[in-house]
């Protein structure tokens, strides 16, 4: 099955206010070697510190996007090579930060998806996990796990369902 593109789900589903259909706000920048992605989606809610992240990434992906709210913060980098390769090996396809990313050669030779608010150099320290398949808010956008994202070179749309072809 081919997943539609996020302007033809936009058409779809414009007029639909049960909040079941989200678009996230055109924030987000592409850093991964996949220009498009999507799957289901996994959360983790953390803020600079990215153990539950890596824990995440570590773990089988089966296809599906992890989405991270990381309250927008701009002073860390959530995801960087190590956890972008790990998340590719492991079977993820795609990972969107709501917060920063590092390494940008290393996530751009990635055959990984990857969308953050911007670029930081400096990593995290790992003192505490955060939650984990809880809801999320990324820029004001709930996303929940099981949701479906879809995200290609015109932005990122969310629904409570996979989308038909």
């Amino acid at each position: 099955m081919t997943t539609p593109l996020t302007c033809d789900l936009c058409d779809l589903h414009k007029h639909d206010t049960s909040g079941a259909f989200r678009v996230l706000p055109p924030v987000f920048q592409a850093y991964g070697g996949k220009a498009a992605f999507a799957g289901p989606v996994a959360t983790v809610k953390c803020h600079e510190d990215n153990t539950s992240v890596k824990a995440m990434v570590e773990s089988p992906g089966h296809g599906r996007v992890l989405v991270v709210d990381g309250g927008g913060s701009l002073r860390h980098a959530l995801v960087g090579g190590n956890l972008a390769a790990a998340a590719a090996r492991n079977g993820w396809v795609g990972v969107v930060v709501d917060g920063c990313v590092r390494d940008v050669a290393e996530l751009a030779a990635t055959d990984l998806g990857i969308r953050a608010l911007g670029l930081m150099p400096l990593p995290t320290e790992r003192r505490h996990a955060g939650l984990v398949e809880v809801p999320v808010r990324l820029q004001g956008v709930v996303v929940r796990p099981g949701d479906w994202l879809v995200a290609d070179a015109d932005g990122i749309v969310v629904l409570a369902e996979r989308p038909s072809a």
